[in-house]
């Protein structure tokens, strides 16, 4: 059986396209082991493949990156493997170092655009040094790909090599799951699921909820602005308005995305990587059959607007976000009638396909 090590630098508990990945390789018979890190207040995992969450004495800045990878590469330099899966930049160190002096193959996914991400793009010294990583990497990947065409292209050109695309997009298994029951006081209910981090537009539905009676907005997620938007909420008297309900298990998260109204997925142009992203959560919303209200941006813009299945904004200004939430839930039924097509064509199970390509092209070659 053909061992392939997978590694990324979150806790896995949340992680659907790391998972989805995994799930798809032990499926298809690989000897599949996911290395995370460990939270000291991280809930237990149990999944059908083999994981291993490394304890960390740093959890931020510099020196988390540089443990991390330290460990990583001694992990990688010591295990039984065929293949090594690095997930995102902050990973790919210690995979490629260690792909090397082992001789083993290779593969990258890159989940982001790292030099670009808002938390990253306006500190130079730390994006220089993501840079500087991918500059030296990036040119030798063979067997790579990333979640949207535009970041592929941007790969394709600027190193020359042959980035694919595997969209984050849910399971067809996951429209089985039944709604779950959210305290919305008989209000129709909006939610954002996903990291509370810069960028999000999270505080722009905040900024237009005093215009939505008739809607309780539900946060799904945690993240570094959490309790900038929690002492927003409270300052501005909306605590019965805007229900926070912190990280929700990815195994449990299609439930509440059901029983959303509309779903939203707001972003700032802080940089390229959101510029050009293609948030899974838009295909969560696709998948349960709910409306979604997002940002007017290329890749975004591809599958709202070509499968209609919500409205676009480029305005953050909360009446007219307002405006455009009473539009999307008056014509819910229009929106409807797109969601039997979108799905169809939606699915990881067609996204797997160019992955297990890659994989087998890696290991065969």
């Amino acid at each position: 059986m053909k061992k392939i090590i997978i590694s990324v630098t979150n806790d896995l508990v949340t992680d659907h396209r790391v998972h989805k990945v995994c799930t798809t390789l032990h499926d298809a018979g690989y000897d599949v082991l996911l290395v995370g890190r460990k939270f000291r207040s991280g809930p237990p995992l149990s999944r059908a493949y083999r994981i291993f969450r490394m304890p960390l004495i740093f959890n931020t800045t510099a020196l988390f990156f540089a443990e991390y990878n330290i460990r990583l590469f001694f992990l990688l330099l010591f295990s039984k493997a065929d293949i090594f899966l690095s997930n995102d930049t902050d990973t790919l160190p210690a995979n490629y170092v260690a792909s090397v002096l082992r001789r083993k193959k290779l593969v990258f996914d890159a989940h982001e655009m790292f030099p670009e991400l808002p938390e990253v793009v306006g500190r130079k010294f730390v994006k220089s040094s993501w840079t500087w990583i991918e500059d030296r990497i990036f040119p030798r990947l063979k067997y790579c790909y990333t979640v949207c065409a535009s970041i592929a292209e941007i790969y394709n050109r600027r190193y020359g090599i042959q980035m694919q695309v595997v969209r984050n997009i849910p399971s067809s298994r996951v429209a089985a799951f039944e709604a779950k029951e959210i305290p919305a006081a008989g209000k129709s209910v909006l939610l954002y699921q996903g990291a509370v981090n810069l960028g999000r537009g999270i505080e722009w539905m905040i900024d237009a909820m005093p215009h939505l009676d008739e809607f309780v907005f539900f946060i799904a997620g945690k993240g570094d602005l959490l309790p900038e938007m929690q002492e927003k909420v409270r300052s501005m008297g909306l605590d019965d308005r805007v229900k926070f309900l912190g990280k929700i298990p990815l195994e449990d998260l299609p439930a509440y995305t059901k029983a959303a109204d509309i779903g939203i997925s707001l972003l700032e142009n802080k940089g390229l990587n959101y510029y050009y992203s293609l948030p899974n959560r838009i295909f969560d919303f696709i998948r349960a059959e709910v409306p979604v209200l997002a940002t007017d941006f290329p890749e975004i813009r591809k599958i709202v607007e070509g499968y209609h299945v919500g409205e676009l904004t480029s305005s953050h200004d909360p009446l007219h976000l307002a405006t455009l939430i009473r539009k999307i839930y008056e014509e819910k039924e229009v929106y409807a009638t797109s969601f039997c097509r979108a799905n169809e064509e939606l699915c990881w199970e067609n996204e797997s396909v160019v992955l297990m390509q890659i994989v087998e092209k890696a290991l065969f070659d």
